[in-house]
């Protein structure tokens, strides 16, 4: 987002250069769309693109599905998400009367979406939207503070192994809340809504990592920045091949000790009404 289209070219070309197939964005993501269109247009056919949207209701989605295809200059997607489902009013509106589902279940059936997904950060609304309708990916925060401190991602965890639906890890490598908005747009990362680790920490970035993979992941998303991607990329295999050992663990508790009283969402334990 808000990148030149060189450097967009660029990212693109290293990333498929480092293995990476997985492409997400949305049209809610400034002018990315665009930009990634054409970036990617060589590799199209080897890659796997995803995209997204806020609408609830089939027209709205409709006429933003016609754009998104033709800035992304492709005819299908291999997942379109409904994004950020975190409401009541989110899921029964995609699912009820003129909703969105009626229209992706009919594109999924012609071809031009491979996959249905949902995107959230609310996990109630994820599983309530898996009661009623067999997504194929769920795009969720799968974080160690978050997990360590609320077990915020446990009960999807539990449903993905039962299930079999893609678990699209977010949140991996984020510490804390930003403590406040000029803390934000003075860092390294003013694109993240929440603090990344350190570059510095490599230890407890790959204990991150490795913690959401523990949890069920099946692919991770980095925060939005090009150093955070070329880490997970960079040490991705070794994340996988060496799982979650105990020093990891001992070494995630410690500062979730440290940085518990500072996560960057709330469990929500409310009422489902």
């Amino acid at each position: 987002m808000d990148e030149t289209q060189a450097d967009s070219d660029r990212f693109v070309a290293e990333a498929i250069d480092l293995g990476i197939n997985y492409f997400d964005v949305a049209p809610s993501y400034g002018d990315a769309e665009g930009k990634l269109g054409i970036s990617l247009a060589p590799y199209r056919k080897k890659t796997f693109l995803a995209c997204k949207t806020t609408e609830r209701r089939k027209e709205g989605a409709l006429k933003e599905l016609g754009q998104s295809f033709k800035n992304l200059k492709t005819d299908w997607f291999d997942i379109f998400q409904l994004h950020a489902v975190n409401t009541r009013e989110d899921v029964e509106t995609a699912f009820g009367p003129d909703g969105i589902m009626e229209l992706l279940r009919k594109l999924k059936e012609q071809g031009a979406i491979r996959k249905i997904g949902i995107t959230a950060h609310s996990e109630r609304a994820a599983l309530e939207c898996l009661k009623r309708y067999p997504f194929d990916t769920v795009m969720f925060p799968l974080n160690w503070l978050l997990h360590l401190g609320q077990g915020m991602g446990e009960s999807l965890k539990m449903e993905a192994e039962e299930r079999g639906f893609g678990l699209i890890g977010i949140k991996s490598l984020i510490l804390r809340a930003w403590h406040d908005e000029a803390e934000r747009h003075g860092s390294m990362w003013p694109k993240s809504w929440c603090r990344p680790i350190d570059m510095q920490d490599h230890d407890l970035r790959l204990a991150a990592m490795k913690y959401a993979l523990s949890l069920g992941a099946h692919s991770l998303v980095p925060p939005g920045n090009w150093e955070s991607f070329r880490f997970m990329a960079e040490n991705i295999d070794e994340a996988m091949r060496d799982g979650l050992a105990d020093e990891d663990l001992i070494l995630l508790k410690k500062k979730a000790i440290a940085f518990g009283d500072q996560p960057f969402f709330r469990h929500d334990s409310t009422p489902w009404q």
